[in-house]
């Protein structure tokens, strides 16, 4: 595990990594990406913001054969881990529902049972089979499929409508079924992000994109959403990455955006308050 916070790897190296209330479980934990040069597999779980910042260091270094796993949020990861590290890398591209809360420094607590879906971004079929069967035997149920656009589609739709709506209102996700006024605008960022999807021809996993939402803000209701976190920390959020690529997708394709589009200001206006 590569992580900059200093601290958090202290920690971790010394008590090991602990998920619930069950005893630390040993983890290689290092601040120094040379570390990582020879891994099999580099699964990267930074903000959308950071891909760039954060493969930097691998240009060039990483073991030519390792697979690159992204289940980040939002759009244009593929395009920035493409950027930083060659076209021709073998990218595994996901979407997850697996979800958690950090009690510490070292400590989560899963929430709920997600699922995880893979694809390719450039890996071969059996790459991206062997990145599923490691996820399956440490009990976390991923699968494959054939073209994971339309389910890293269908995650965005679902971000788009619950991460702004709960930041905004700066509390946790089931705002969105609790307050009819903040449901209305989230149902109506989902249908808006599922009519551009359509429009460039991206057939979604789901048919009813609001039932959708609601379902993940079920699961996942007592939870404050990363852009939440990221406001609160003065840090800047995923909105460009999330609503708005549904207003740059919908700009090419001629359909308008309004919610979206208001969405992502506001947003940028709480991001300059901070």
């Amino acid at each position: 595990m590569l992580d900059v916070r200093r601290e958090i790897v202290a920690t971790i190296k010394r008590d090991g990594l602990r998920l619930g209330a069950g005893d630390g479980r040993k983890v290689a934990a290092t601040s120094d990406p040379r570390d990582l040069f020879g891994v099999g597999a580099l699964f990267i779980f930074v903000r959308a913001t950071d891909t760039l910042r954060a493969l930097r260091p691998f240009v060039g270094e990483l073991n030519p054969s390792a697979a690159i796993v992204s289940l980040q949020n939002g759009i244009g990861n593929e395009e920035a881990i493409k950027a930083a590290l060659g076209g021709h890398i073998a990218l595994v591209l996901g979407a997850t529902t697996e979800s958690s809360l950090t009690l510490a420094a070292g400590a989560a607590m899963p929430v709920g049972e997600g699922k995880t879906v893979l694809g390719s971004g450039g890996a071969s079929p059996e790459t991206c089979n062997r990145i599923a069967r490691m996820l399956d035997d440490v009990g976390i149920a991923a699968s494959t499929v054939y073209d994971i656009r339309p389910h890293l589609w269908g995650k965005l739709i679902a971000n788009a409508a619950i991460n702004p709506v709960a930041a905004l209102l700066d509390r946790p996700n089931g705002v969105v079924l609790d307050d009819p006024n903040a449901g209305e605008v989230a149902r109506s960022l989902a249908q808006e992000a599922a009519t551009v999807a359509s429009a460039v021809r991206i057939q979604l996993p789901f048919s009813d994109p609001w039932s959708y939402v609601r379902t993940i803000v079920e699961q996942t209701a007592a939870m404050r959403s990363s852009m939440l976190f990221d406001l609160d920390n003065g840090a800047k959020t995923e909105i460009d990455f999330i609503n708005g690529a549904v207003v740059a997708t919908g700009r090419r394709a001629a359909v308008p955006t309004p919610y979206n589009e208001t969405i992502v200001r506001l947003v940028k206006a709480r991001e300059a308050r901070t």
